[in-house]
């Protein structure tokens, strides 16, 4: 049913960011730190021994990333931070702090293993286009090294026609931070963290990395959803999973402008799964989330406070061959004047995925009006190989006029893109 264009975003290992790096042991006893030791030899490096080392440093780096220099910089400023009066620093030149800032950073290539499971919608900024075209600004999955989820973003136009074009991915990137005024301060476990895009770097550029314990083996899966507060004001609003290790959490992210995001924890029963999806508005005065709260079944959760979600209701069983283990939710769902479109995932033999749909009665989302029994899109063929084979996932699509424009990951390894009428669509649910 679905149409597949041809263009696919793939994994690049070119694509890389400065990151802290972190000494895998410290000492014990007396003897100082790895980490100290380190720094006091770079201390006692002369003053030519330094300026051929970060020459070096510039020579290998200063092209390979946005404005390093600073990166550095900042690096050097968290050393401090970390050894107090262990570090002189009226007397550690600028040179100096930048080599031993290079020292505790490394080059992290954020998209090497995998880039996944997209999510899209239409961006801040639509001026200068015509014809029905829209400006999206998509989300994706990527996986570096160490197993590493990461949130990057993309920009790009689509049309009615179908026309699909993205800039091709920049190599260079940067990581979102905390802001100046609340470098040093320490992460208060379960309170919300806020991160700033680059102000010289574009959203495409941008990579919100994990920034709290809890976060600290990634960030999965965001859903993201044009959420509207009823007065004409919109703010972004996405669902993630943060995964530390051993246990996972959901949480939100929260912006208004793609250049501030606010990284907020949620508590309540619910928020202990994964794989939650937030309605784009209050529906009956109250907020409203789809969820799989057994690791099966499709959930309908509703709460007087966004961050607080406690066990919902019953929604929908897995009903056919090709979703018998369990079913999902594909992203946000969509508002159409016939009800709530649904997109979901149902996973079958083999632990093959497919994607389906539902749609959800407009004033009462717990009924279930209609039902795709067969998927509507499904592994390809050519395309069955890679980092997880035999899947296709999003976490979110976006109505262009006639059309559900309709980003998915393929085999956690490329990213595709598809079309299918809306009116199709709904004809072909029970």
């Amino acid at each position: 049913m679905v149409d597949i264009h041809p263009l696919r975003l793939r994994p690049d290992p070119r694509r890389v960011v400065v990151r802290p790096f972190h000494l895998a042991w410290q000492a014990s006893g007396t003897e100082p730190s790895r980490a100290l030791r380190l720094v006091e030899n770079v201390l006692a490096l002369s003053h030519d021994e330094v300026t051929d080392a970060l020459e070096r440093v510039y020579r290998d780096f200063d092209a390979r990333h946005w404005q390093v220099e600073k990166v550095f910089e900042r690096r050097y400023e968290q050393l401090c931070e970390q050894f107090g009066d262990a570090i002189n620093t009226a007397s550690v030149t600028p040179r100096r702090r930048q080599l031993l800032g290079a020292y505790f950073c490394h080059e992290y290539s954020y998209a090497a293993a995998a880039i996944m499971n997209p999510s899209v919608v239409a961006a801040p900024d639509q001026t200068g286009l015509t014809g029905g075209a829209v400006r999206f600004a998509m989300s994706l999955r990527t996986v570096g090294e160490g197993h590493i989820s990461t949130i990057a973003f993309t920009q790009g136009i689509v049309t009615p026609d179908r026309e699909v074009s993205i800039p091709s991915p920049p190599r260079i990137a940067t990581a979102a931070d905390v802001s100046a005024i609340k470098r040093g301060e320490p992460m208060v476990p379960g309170a919300p963290v806020t991160v700033y895009r680059h102000a010289d770097s574009d959203l495409s550029r941008t990579v919100i990395f994990p920034m709290t314990e809890a976060q600290r083996n990634g960030l999965e899966d965001l859903r993201i959803t044009p959420f509207s507060n009823g007065q004409g004001k919109t703010e972004w609003i996405g669902t993630y999973t943060a995964y530390d290790g051993r246990s996972i959490r959901s949480e939100l992210m929260r912006t208004r402008d793609f250049r501030k995001f606010d990284l907020v924890p949620m508590t309540g029963n619910a928020a202990r799964n994964k794989g939650m999806a937030l309605f784009p508005r209050k529906v009956g005065g109250r907020y409203m989330m789809i969820g799989r709260q057994d690791g099966e079944n499709l959930f309908l959760l509703s709460s007087n406070i966004l961050t607080d979600w406690d066990d919902g209701t019953l929604l929908a069983r897995p009903q056919h061959a090709w979703e018998y283990i369990q079913i999902g939710n594909c992203g946000a769902p969509i508002e159409l004047d016939e009800g709530w479109l649904l997109l979901t995932h149902g996973v079958g033999a083999m632990r093959r995925y497919s994607i389906g749909a539902m749609l959800l009665d407009k004033d009462d989302p717990s009924k279930v009006i209609g039902r795709t029994s067969k998927p509507i899109l499904e592994p390809l063929d050519q395309e069955r190989d890679g980092y997880v084979p035999n899947v296709v996932y999003t976490c979110g699509a976006m109505r262009v006029g006639d059309d559900l424009f309709l980003p998915f990951g393929i085999a956690d390894s490329s990213i595709g893109f598809g079309f299918v009428r809306i009116k199709e669509l709904l004809a072909a649910m029970r």
